[in-house]
């Protein structure tokens, strides 16, 4: 526990540049409560500036991941994703190695059912399946392996 809380000192530290150069236009506000083994705001803050925005807004977290609109200098606002967890960031315009019908498989794989509405938007795939409860919900998946990010009740 000691060596976690060393680490993330550490890294607080050299991100301080980072998150320093970031303007946020709007103060943050979750819709969802924030899980303890996610990343703190301020370190899904400091992903994004590593990530080369400069300026974000609308940072929330719902539906089990980190949500914003960001830019860097004069380029338009995009929407982006943070993964809650690796800090992993995800944004509109960026391609996809996986396609539908992989996507499809994982999320089967996974032990959800009856997946559809597929859709690769704002750099991130989303879907709609059965949870292994019967539950209807709505799924975020990584674009890169097509791990299930957030679930949703639909």
């Amino acid at each position: 526990m000691r060596n976690i809380l060393i680490a993330l000192t550490v890294g607080t530290l050299l991100a301080g540049p980072a998150i320093a150069d970031t303007t946020p236009t709007t103060k943050p506000s979750n819709t969802t409560t924030v899980p303890a083994i996610a990343l703190t705001q301020a370190e899904v803050e400091s992903r994004i500036a590593a990530a080369g925005f400069t300026e974000f807004r609308l940072l929330t977290f719902k539906h089990g991941i980190w949500k914003a609109d960001a830019r860097g200098g004069e380029k338009e606002w995009v929407e982006i994703y943070v993964h809650p967890i690796t800090g992993k960031v995800f944004q509109e315009g960026m391609p996809s190695p996986l396609n539908k019908q992989e996507i499809e498989a994982k999320i089967t794989a996974a032990g959800y059912q009856n997946v559809h509405d597929v859709k690769f938007k704002d750099g991130i795939w989303k879907a709609e399946a059965d949870n292994g409860k019967g539950q209807e919900v709505n799924l975020l998946i990584d674009p890169d392996d097509g791990s299930v990010i957030g679930e949703a009740r639909d």
